[in-house]
């Protein structure tokens, strides 16, 4: 897809996800946005675990999902919207660590499906430990009140 103007996707982006209310209630925190790829971080909080005290599987998608989602953002025009229609998320180890890092990376940008991939990250002592991969799929929304930024 050519985009001849973005316009400002950072703004708009950091716009959205401060409306997003299961973000905040997870205290996730978008801390990178470059074209094709954007990061948000994450603290361990016990109240996101499962009963091992690992990362819940449904918490690292949310972050992760979000993250492949706004990396999409910067492949489209300024007056259209996404939404993600599948994801595949595989956990590949236990989230486990300090802090929490999800990159959404765009794989194949398009006019009406856009494909990115997301990576999660432990974060703790030593290096970063890969801990989901995720394939999205979200379709390109125009021309509907009711999905709007």
């Amino acid at each position: 897809m050519k985009i001849t103007d973005p316009g400002d996707f950072h703004e708009r982006i950091r716009h959205s996800f401060a409306k997003q209310n299961a973000m905040e209630m997870l205290g996730a925190e978008l801390t990178r946005i470059q074209q094709g790829m954007v990061e948000i971080e994450l603290p361990f909080d016990p109240k996101l675990t499962q009963q091992h005290g690992f990362l819940h599987g449904g918490v690292i998608s949310a972050p992760l999902e979000t993250a492949c989602t706004y990396a999409a953002y910067t492949a489209i025009a300024p007056e259209v919207s996404l939404l993600t229609i599948e994801f595949k998320v595989n956990l590949l180890s236990p989230g486990r660590g300090e802090r929490f890092l999800f990159r959404g990376e765009v794989t194949k940008p398009g006019s009406t499906i856009i494909v990115a991939d997301g990576r999660a990250y432990a974060i703790g002592d030593g290096p970063a430990k890969l801990i989901a991969s995720m394939t999205t799929s979200m379709m390109v929304i125009r021309d509907r009140q009711d999905v709007v930024e």
